[in-house]
Formats: structure tokens, C-alpha cells, sequence
């Protein structure tokens, strides 16, 4: 019961379960504060917060972790080890130096690659087919403290952002609780990072989704797999935006004419791109549901030449 333990969002959730099942259960779980969500605007608890109650775990929920307020609730617990997981805030020196075995984390990606907050979504961006995990220390610098576990981690070649990172939280987990166990032991690696391979990933913006159908293939590909399920990839179709889901390199190489139909197949649209093509294989029109992109072609009578993207003619152009 010497951990306390710092998470947030579902992707934390596999690592309090496996810390639970090994017998590291936190002493406290932080979380940050229930927030409004939806339409109603109703309060919801983080998942975190859900499990840490099901588990019958203690569950503190400040505003800032490293308020002086907060850190003197903790310091009469004497607490040893600080596990943060996708917590959502950099915790301050004051905060960091409150246990005596340090402070560790769980990343998904092989640092110093893909340092910040959105490491899985630009793995896919990038066009990356190898990514990982990785626990590291804390330090007062972002990703950047002296790494104690890794594993590289095969990217799926139809795997969403989404998809991945449910999948890096559950192997991540059994990494994180060997981890803790090294750290308890006092044996954990301090492997220093080469700030000179560092590459960074920057949180998503809702521009981040807008296909550029001049690019290649692959960075289209790239684009609509890796902002699913957010931002969500956006186009326009006779001046009405769509969203894209899915998508596969249809054509590595090949001149075409960005944004226009080449072929409709029956798992969906063929577009062209500045280099090659893609096969369209999810769409969702504006205000339905998702749907196969061969069920959008049909329904919605898409035709070889037509043109995509957000200058392409509306209805009669």
C-alpha cells in the first residue's frame, strides 16, 4: 500500500487493474475532477475514477496535484511511489520529491520518440509501423526522464488511433506492473535519453482531421486512420462534409487527379491522391452514421470522375 496512483481517461484504466491483480493496489487513486459532458452537460466521472471505486480503492480528485494544499493531504500517508498514467498534468518538482522510490510513467511510444500528448495518433500520422512503450522516471521536463523498461510494438496495417492505443493500455499494463515492482525493489534502470533522436507529438487540433488529397497515399491514409476517433477525418462531397474513418492504400504509385473517383469497389470509394490512391472503406455522411463505403457509394450514388474535398462543385456544379 506504498503507491499512490495518477490517471485519468480509459487508457489508464488496464494499468490500476493490473496493479490491483498483482497485488499493488494504490493506497490512494488521483484522478482529475468529475467534468460536464454530452449534451445535458451532466457531470461524469473520469474512468479512472470508475474502476479505482469498483476495486474499493480511496480516490482523491484535486484540481492540481502539485497544490500545496493537495501534497500536504498525501505527506502524513508517507507514500513511497508516484505510478502516473495519462494523468493530464505535469506535476511540479515539490510534488515529484514527495516520494522516496520516484515517480514513474507509462508512455506509448519508444522514447525519446514521439515525446507529448498525442504519441499514438501521430505514430499513424507519420506512416509509422513500428511504435511502442515505455516506462520511464519523472522529471520536470515533459517525456524526457531516464527510461527503465521498453518494448516495440508492431502497428496493425488497418488499425485506427482508437484501436492502438486500447491495445498498447493492455500490454502497457503488464509492462508498468513489472516496472513497479523494479522500483519497490530498488532495482530499476535509469537509461538516460539521447535528447539528439527526440521527435515530438504535439496534442491533436480539430485541423489536424482535414484530408489533403494532394498528398500521398500514404500520408492520406495516414491522416484518416490515425485522427479516429478523434478529430475524425473530414472532406466535402457536392459541397456536403463527410467523415472518413477507414481507409487503405489502394496504389502506392501512379499520377491522378487529387480528390476524384476512380473506381467504386464493392468494399468502397477509390480516390486519387498526389501520389497513388486510397480505397475509402468507412465513411459517415453529414448528421447519419458511420456505414461501409460500399453501402455509401451505393446509397448515395457516387460516380467515377466526381471531384472531393472541401472546393469540389456542390449539388449542379
Amino acid at each position: 500500500m506504498s503507491i499512490i496512483f495518477a490517471g485519468t481517461p480509459g487508457f489508464a484504466v488496464p494499468s490500476l487493474a493490473a496493479l490491483h491483480r498483482a497485488g499493488h493496489a494504490p493506497a490512494v487513486v488521483v484522478t482529475q475532477p468529475d467534468r460536464p459532458r454530452g449534451r445535458g452537460r451532466k457531470l461524469e466521472p473520469p474512468p479512472v475514477k470508475a474502476e479505482a471505486l469498483r476495486l474499493g480503492l480511496r480516490v482523491e480528485q484535486p484540481e492540481r496535484f502539485s497544490a500545496s494544499a493537495f501534497l500536504e493531504v498525501l505527506r502524513p500517508l508517507e507514500l513511497e511511489l508516484l505510478v502516473v498514467v495519462a494523468y493530464g498534468q505535469i506535476l511540479k518538482p515539490r510534488a515529484l520529491d514527495l516520494f522516496p522510490k520516484g515517480c514513474i510513467n507509462l508512455h506509448p511510444s519508444l522514447l525519446p520518440k514521439l515525446r507529448g500528448a498525442a504519441p499514438v495518433n501521430w505514430a499513424i500520422l507519420n506512416g509509422d509501423t513500428v511504435t511502442g512503450i515505455t516506462t520511464f522516471f519523472l522529471n520536470e521536463r515533459m517525456d524526457a526522464g531516464d527510461i527503465i523498461l521498453q518494448e516495440s510494438v508492431d502497428i496493425g496495417a488497418d488499425e485506427t488511433a482508437g484501436e492502438l492505443s486500447a491495445r498498447l493500455a493492455e500490454e502497457g499494463a503488464d509492462l508498468l506492473v513489472r516496472t513497479v515492482e523494479l522500483a519497490l525493489e530498488g532495482r530499476a534502470a535509469r537509461i538516460a535519453q539521447d535528447d539528439a533522436r527526440v521527435t515530438l507529438a504535439p496534442r491533436l487540433q480539430k485541423s489536424e482531421g482535414e484530408v489533403d488529397w494532394t498528398a500521398g497515399a500514404r500520408a492520406v491514409r495516414g491522416r484518416i486512420m490515425g485522427t479516429n476517433p478523434w478529430p475524425g477525418a473530414r472532406t466535402a462531397r457536392r459541397g456536403v462534409p463527410v467523415l472518413l474513418w477507414r481507409a487503405r492504400v489502394w496504389e502506392e504509385a501512379g499520377s491522378h487527379p487529387a480528390g476524384v473517383v476512380q473506381d467504386i469497389r464493392e468494399e468502397g470509394v477509390v480516390l486519387g491522391c498526389g501520389i497513388g490512391s486510397v480505397l475509402i472503406t468507412e465513411v459517415q455522411p453529414s448528421g447519419k452514421r458511420r456505414m461501409p463505403g460500399g453501402d455509401f457509394a451505393r446509397g448515395y450514388r457516387v460516380v467515377a470522375g466526381e471531384r472531393w474535398g472541401p472546393d469540389a462543385p456542390g449539388p449542379g456544379g
